[in-house]
């Protein structure tokens, strides 16, 4: 039995190209090639994983690190990729205006989902880093794709950070290529000879630095809210819900889990770093949406924030704990995206994201204010919902791990996110209408499908949390168990 996962990055390429000869027809003609592609493929991945994870096992026993090609994780992530860019196309196919170039947006969005799925399913550095630099291509024409002043500001940004942190991921690649005659990942494990090998260490350290620039991580998170915000709502949501993650944070978990193979004795010293960053990111991300005054910056900070909590996991590095940051990984894109689609219907109805201006949205915008009740429940850590049960597993982890400050820390911080969660429901959905929003409606059906259809598997997955985990999660990380 063999798995062929390289239709998952050809099928959006070959999408991406025809895009715009199709929209020459319409630009609904290019809408609807781009949500069979990623409909098909969505269903494809989550097929898959059962064969996956069996095909992982049988190689796991005869070939050693081949497992780290096309394994459960890869799949998973494939899974999500292909979620958030499904449903930011809907969303977006009934929230851009007429001249909005639908055929080249799309064609952008599917050059994303090829380069998402390549860094996912690559078993090397160096396709890895190419993989990424597409997506950062991608990113950088979603972000200025309207032309405005801010959307420009913000690319710019996005592109100024992005560029030191390909040279230290490159220049990693390069050293691991002069020291280990190669730059797969399986060249990580074999260098460590039977004990931990100083200059892979060293040169492992040079790419995630790469990567936790990519990540928004504090202090490297500057670009993250002006990007968030100055781009269009769709494409902020596919920036927060996964491109941000993939781009890094699906590198730092993967080196983490390599080198808890491979280098067990100096993985506590990387990881101590960055346990180091993803605490600073919770409580400065956390403590900075509390004072935010725009609907979008106030959620790019709280991705900062829940990002943290991801990497602080990664960096402990148990079993339970690399379970807990990927299957928080995907929690975090259900209920980011759901909070900046929302941003998007309240965007779309009153004409403003400025919480200042906005309230009492509640009984005229009943059903995206209910999906962000869930939403934000989720993302606090509350019961019965999804981000309750990867919340409770990162701090198990980190207790088990004995980093009992950390676990008090990513406890204590998601009351504050809580709190500035009740403080931002209560200004845009509670209180007084404003006179000047008297005449606004609920959004169309279109832009609260993707939102409602996340708000039902966050509490499906809170229910059915035992099933998702030893089906999904648990194959993971299978193999450290």
């Amino acid at each position: 039995m063999t798995l062929n996962l390289f239709p998952f990055i050809l099928m959006p390429l070959i999408g991406a190209a025809l895009c715009p000869f199709v929209g020459k027809l319409g630009h609904k003609y290019a809408e609807r090639l781009s949500v069979f592609i990623l409909l098909f493929g969505l269903l494809l991945a989550v097929l898959n994983i059962p064969v996956c994870a069996e095909y992982q096992t049988r190689v796991n026993g005869m070939l050693g690190p081949a497992w780290l090609a096309g394994d459960v994780f890869s799949l998973f992530s494939v899974v999500m990729i292909y979620m958030a860019a499904l449903s930011v196309t809907v969303f977006s196919a009934f929230y851009k205006r007429e001249d909005d170039r639908g055929a080249l947006y799309y064609a952008l969005l599917l050059a994303s989902v090829a380069g998402m799925s390549g860094v996912a399913l690559a078993n090397d550095f160096f396709t890895l880093y190419v993989f990424v630099e597409v997506l950062a291509v991608c990113s950088f024409s979603l972000i200025a794709f309207q032309m405005k002043a801010e959307s420009l500001e913000g690319a710019i940004k996005y592109l100024v950070i992005s560029a030191p942190a390909s040279l230290f991921i490159i220049s990693g690649v390069s050293l691991l290529m002069l020291s280990t005659g190669s730059t797969s990942f399986a060249s990580v494990l074999s260098a460590s000879g039977g004990g931990d090998n100083p200059a892979v260490i060293i040169i492992m350290g040079v790419i995630l630095c790469g990567f936790l620039l990519k990540s928004g991580l504090v202090p490297f998170h500057t670009w993250t809210p002006d990007a968030y915000q100055s781009a269009p709502a769709p494409v902020s949501a596919l920036l927060s819900g996964i491109i941000t993650k993939m781009a890094g944070v699906y590198a730092i978990i993967r080196i983490m889990m390599l080198l808890r193979v491979a280098h067990p004795q100096t993985t506590a010293a990387i990881g101590s770093a960055l346990m180091l960053f993803g605490a600073a990111s919770i409580i400065v991300g956390a403590l900075a949406a509390m004072y935010q005054k725009d609907f979008k910056r106030m959620l790019a900070y709280s991705s900062i924030s829940q990002v943290g909590y991801i990497v602080l996991a990664a960096g402990a590095a148990t079993p339970l704990a690399l379970a807990a940051a990927i299957f928080h990984f995907f929690n975090h894109a259900t209920f980011k995206l759901t909070l900046f689609f929302n941003a998007g219907a309240v965007e779309k109805a009153t004409g403003t994201t400025n919480i200042t201006k906005l309230g009492g949205l509640e009984n005229r915008m009943p059903w995206t204010s209910w999906t962000s009740v869930i939403a934000m429940l989720s993302t606090a850590g509350i019961p019965p919902f999804s981000g309750f049960w990867s919340k409770f597993l990162i701090i198990t982890a980190l207790w088990q791990a004995g980093f009992h400050g950390y676990a008090g820390l990513a406890l204590a911080a998601s009351v504050l996110t809580l709190g500035y969660f009740l403080i931002l429901q209560s200004r845009v959905f509670f209180g007084n209408l404003p006179e000047e929003l008297s005449g606004v409606k609920e959004v169309r059906a279109g832009l609260l499908l993707p939102g409602l259809c996340f708000a039902a598997l966050m509490v499906a997955v809170g229910l059915y949390f035992p099933l998702i985990f030893s089906n999904f999660v648990e194959p993971a990380v299978v193999l450290f168990l």
